[in-house]
C-alpha cells in the first residue's frame, strides 16, 4: 500500500540558524504548513512581508450573501496568484474552510455592499487612481473574457454559486465578462471561474516573467 506523502519538514537539523525571518517554534517542532518549500520555518509575518514586495495589481472580490462554501476556494486561488487583496462584499463573516489558511497570507478588505466597493475602487490604485470593477458572470450583455483587454489595475468580482452577481454589483461594473463554455451546463464553479479570470490577467500583464515556481 502506498504511504501518503509527508507534507513539510521536521525539526531543524544542524547548527541553529540566525536568520530573523525564521520562527524558533517551527525550527524546534517542524513545519507542516501549506506553504511553498522556500518559506519553510519562516515566521508568518515574514512570509506576508516578502509576498508584499511582489503582489500583482489585480484584486479579487466575492459577494457573500448566503455563506457560499466556494468563497474559500476563490480566496485560495487569489493566494496562488498573489493578488493585491481579496475583497468580501456583503456579510463580513465567510466560510474559511476551503481557503485552507491561505487567507492569513493575504490582505482582506470588507465592503458592506456594491456601492461601497465602487467607492473604494474610485481611488484604490497605489497612486490614488481608479481600479476598474469587472464582473465575472454569464449574464445577458456580458462580453467574452477571452477577447477582453483586461486593465492592469482592476478588481474581478465573482458572484455566488447559483444566483451569480447581484443586479446591484452588475450596475457598478465597467463590464461583466463571461467565460465561453462549450458544454451543456449553464455555469462553472466560482473557484474555477476565478482561476480562469486571474490566469487571463496574468497572461496579459505578467507573461514572460519568471514565476516563483513553475
Amino acid at each position: 500500500m502506498t504511504q501518503p506523502r509527508e507534507v513539510g519538514v521536521g525539526p531543524w537539523e544542524g547548527p541553529w540558524p540566525e536568520d530573523p525571518r525564521l520562527d524558533p517554534d517551527l525550527l524546534r517542532e517542524g513545519d507542516r504548513r501549506n506553504v511553498e518549500d522556500r518559506y519553510r520555518y519562516w515566521r508568518h509575518e515574514a512570509i506576508v512581508a516578502e509576498l508584499d514586495t511582489r503582489r500583482h495589481e489585480v484584486h479579487v472580490a466575492i459577494e457573500n450573501w448566503e455563506h457560499d462554501l466556494n468563497i474559500g476556494s476563490v480566496v485560495r486561488t487569489a493566494n496562488a496568484f498573489n493578488v493585491a487583496a481579496f475583497h468580501v462584499v456583503g456579510r463580513r463573516r465567510w466560510n474559511r474552510r476551503g481557503a485552507m489558511v491561505t487567507d492569513r497570507y493575504q490582505h482582506e478588505l470588507h465592503h458592506p455592499d456594491a456601492t461601497a466597493l465602487a467607492t473604494w475602487a474610485a481611488t484604490g490604485a497605489p497612486d490614488g487612481g481608479p481600479v476598474t470593477v469587472l464582473g465575472i458572470d454569464n449574464v445577458p450583455g456580458s462580453v467574452p473574457l477571452e477577447t477582453y483587454d483586461l486593465p492592469r489595475h482592476c478588481v474581478l468580482v465573482l458572484g455566488q454559486e447559483g444566483p451569480g452577481l447581484t443586479p446591484q454589483t452588475q450596475a457598478v461594473c465597467a463590464d461583466v465578462l463571461h467565460i465561453t463554455q462549450y458544454g451543456s451546463t449553464r455555469s462553472i464553479n466560482a473557484g474555477a471561474a476565478g482561476a480562469i479570470a486571474l490566469h487571463a490577467w496574468v497572461r496579459r500583464h505578467v507573461e514572460g516573467q519568471r514565476p516563483v515556481r513553475s
